[in-house]
């Protein structure tokens, strides 16, 4: 046991050595924009205050998202997922994989699931001791199941799934505009630099790996930003796409992206003919995902809601208990 808990010590630290490159990277490049570029190669004052400015406004919103990205904990399943006490010593001492789904199966019939595996049986982790709900995976780097899980990140130490996905897609977006707004500012010197227009001092040395890495970087950033915003388009998650899915429209896109849209779905439902405001909020927790009467193709029905944290429609099925021979992947 000591062995085996000194080793998990050391790949919990070890985990954080690309957290901690990308910090160095980030206050290299802050040191090298404000002082080496702004302060001792610009002449011109005018020119220093506005690329200051808009330099800090894309710095703050970059370290804003990262940390909220790094730090917001990934969302479990609740305890009604979890067997009771009976059921789960019962499970435990069921051998038979035949009888172990008989329990599920009683146990899920109350539960909003939608989901199944891919040869029908009730999704269960056996670590966890939990039914996974929709769109639920176990994480190994993090000995959790997590809601929506997306996919396990290195360069953020955690797992991306409905808690901090919403916080993920704005660090790429930010990230991408601080090394944007880089590259553009640092292009004029980064051009100086080889006519030998720069001032012969240490100075010029930091422009030139400054154009080098925010170019490096933009690049990696904006395809790996496209990807994730293709997968919001289609309803899908990095770990395992749905086979069925609907779109997103670009208004719901460009309104996720920049504000939180649970309050303003919340302000609307207040004055709604139905009043659904607790419905919705219990819509809100990862692992209820309501059901739309309207659209319906043979027997699975399409949902289109917008869960904020987790900036992704849900997609769901008829429940399991409805259905036993529908299987839906996911």
């Amino acid at each position: 046991m000591a062995p085996t808990h000194v080793l998990r010590c050391c790949q919990r630290g070890l985990a954080w050595i690309p957290v901690i490159f990308i910090a160095l990277v980030v206050c290299w490049s802050y040191y090298a924009y404000v002082v080496e570029l702004c302060i001792l190669t610009i002449p011109s004052i005018g020119e220093q205050i506005v690329y200051l400015v808009f330099f800090h406004l894309s710095f703050i919103m970059f370290v804003w998202s990262y940390w909220m990205t790094i730090f917001t904990r990934p969302a479990n399943p609740s305890k009604e997922f979890c067997l009771p006490k009976a059921e789960k010593e019962r499970y435990e001492k069921e051998e038979r994989p035949e009888s172990q789904q008989e329990i599920l199966w009683r146990a899920a019939s109350s539960l909003p699931l939608y989901t199944r595996t891919g040869a029908g049986a009730i999704r269960y982790c056996d670590r966890c001791q939990v039914i996974k709900p929709d769109r639920c995976h176990h994480c190994s780097a993090c000995d959790m199941c997590v809601l929506k899980m997306d996919h396990h990140c290195p360069w953020v130490n955690n797992c991306v799934g409905f808690s901090n996905y919403k916080f993920f897609i704005l660090f790429l977006a930010y990230s991408l505009m601080y090394c944007l707004f880089i590259a553009a500012t640092v292009l004029q010197y980064f051009i100086k630099f080889w006519t030998n227009e720069l001032p012969d001092t240490h100075a010029k040395f930091h422009v030139l790996f400054l154009f080098f890495v925010a170019a490096m970087f933009c690049i990696s950033i904006l395809s790996l930003f496209s990807y994730h915003l293709w997968l919001v388009g289609k309803n899908r998650s990095t770990i395992g796409n749905t086979h069925t899915h609907i779109r997103l429209g670009i208004c719901f896109l460009v309104v996720q992206s920049v504000e939180n849209v649970k309050k303003y779905v919340l302000f609307f439902v207040v004055f709604s003919a139905n009043n659904r405001k607790k419905k919705i909020q219990s819509y809100f927790k990862g692992t209820v995902h309501p059901k739309h009467k309207k659209k319906s193709y043979s027997h699975l029905s399409l949902v289109q809601f917008i869960h904020p944290d987790s900036f992704c429609v849900i997609f769901a099925a008829s429940p399991v208990s409805q259905h036993p021979n529908t299987t839906v992947v996911i």
